[in-house]
């Protein structure tokens, strides 16, 4: 068996770090999913790609996966680069602003 851990991005519809700071523990799928011939909907028979285990750090996560003899392969994320500006979002309202108001 073989698992990737790694830590989710954030996603679009969020502009803070909620639910991006785990570790996630997922299992590689084994066989390609399939398209079911009735429906048309994907299946799956691997049942090892529903499970996603979440670890407050990545030694936590390699700890499990070496006690419970799984290959782990670990994916460090990408730092987010903050973009601050001088006086942020307030600037836009005050009283010395520098531009002309648009709006």
């Amino acid at each position: 068996m073989t698992a990737r851990i790694y830590r989710p991005a954030r996603t679009a519809m969020q502009s803070g770090e909620a639910r991006t700071r785990d570790w996630v523990l997922e299992y590689v799928p084994a066989s390609p999913r399939g398209i079911d011939p009735l429906m048309g909907w994907t299946s799956s028979a691997d049942m090892e790609s529903q499970i996603h285990m979440h670890f407050p750090t990545k030694e936590a996560a390699l700890a499990y996966a070496e006690a419970k003899g799984i290959t782990a392969i670990v994916q460090d994320p990408k730092e987010r680069k903050h973009i601050l500006r001088p006086n942020g979002y307030g600037e836009n309202y005050a009283p010395n602003r520098r531009g002309t108001w648009t709006h």
